[in-house]
């Protein structure tokens, strides 16, 4: 099985990459676990809910990969908390370190930030999706993953992610 994490800044399209992705390639995509968990959170969160979040996103990730059928997406991966985690905290959990060490998918699509920007009350962000994508490519480079940064309307972002894709499958 082959595995792809499409990772970013807030708001740069990745749930929509990898929601079409999956329809293209009829393959099972895991949701981002953060999303639901902050909206039934009902407080504020705190780093704390950083190694919730992690476990929550390995569990779908494990769940998922039971049913996939050569190809699983996953729609933000354990490099999103961590790199979350020291923006905002200045420090990650050395178990959330781990675990992506040991969970590293074979494939990144990292979404640039040059579609427009989309309110959302669990955004925090909007004016850092430059800084943050730098943060994000600066991590890539130090991982033994391949990557490819794709940008431009969701029609070419789309293409450019299958055809990267294919050339791995």
């Amino acid at each position: 099985m082959i595995s792809v994490a499409v990772v970013g800044p807030e708001s740069t399209g990745k749930t929509t990459l990898t929601q079409s992705l999956s329809e293209h390639f009829k393959a099972v995509w895991v949701k981002e676990y953060a999303r639901n968990f902050l909206e039934n959170l009902g407080r504020p969160y705190e780093q704390a809910d950083l190694l919730s979040i992690a476990a929550g996103q390995l569990k779908s990730l494990n769940e998922e990969a039971r049913n996939a059928n050569g190809l699983l997406l996953q729609d933000t991966d354990l490099m999103v908390i961590k790199i979350w985690s020291h923006y905002k905290y200045g420090n990650v959990n050395p178990w959330i370190d781990m675990q992506l060490g040991m969970n590293l998918p074979d494939y990144y699509i990292l979404t640039y930030y040059d579609i427009p920007y989309e309110e959302d009350p669990l955004r925090e962000h909007p004016e850092k999706r430059a800084e943050l994508f730098d943060i994000y490519e600066s991590e890539l480079k130090k991982l033994p993953v391949p990557y490819v940064v794709v940008q431009g309307s969701p029609e070419k972002r789309l293409n450019d992610a299958i055809h990267s894709i294919n050339t791995i499958l």
